[in-house]
């Protein structure tokens, strides 16, 4: 058998991922990013490194244990840096890796699409609602 590189090795990795498998680690990373909180996360660090205080500001509604388990997760996945810097206060800053970067487009479109089809969505649920009472 010939010898195969890395890169080689990952990529007959990688092609044997199917999401659609429940057991596929691919599915559990879609099941990650496709969280609220963690699209939200991913568009507001878009611009740089922020502070903890500066992201749960920025993603109202978010709860002190829901923020900080979704920037744990992102770290662990590579996807964000957690940097503490010694001062008094310490200070916590929380960026984009070059993974996360990567993401970036795609949690920036779903966004952007949420926001410019809207009324749509509301239209189509009055209508869905106004058709099947009482199934909403």
């Amino acid at each position: 058998m010939p010898t195969r590189t890395a890169a080689q090795l990952r990529a007959e990795r990688s092609a044997a991922y199917d999401a659609y498998l429940a057991e596929c680690p691919a599915r559990k990373l879609l099941d990650r990013i496709s969280d609220k909180w963690v699209s939200l996360a991913v568009n507001a660090l878009a611009d740089g490194p922020h502070r903890y205080s500066d992201l749960q500001r920025r993603l109202a509604s978010v709860s002190q244990k829901m923020l900080t388990q979704t920037l744990r997760n992102l770290e662990r996945d590579g996807l964000i840096t957690r940097t503490v810097r010694p001062s008094v206060p310490v200070r916590v800053d929380y960026q984009l890796t070059e993974l996360g970067h990567s993401l970036l487009p795609v949690m920036q479109a779903v966004k952007t699409w949420a926001e410019q089809h809207m009324d749509e969505v509301e239209h189509a649920r009055s209508t869905y609602e106004a058709r099947t009472p009482g199934e909403a």
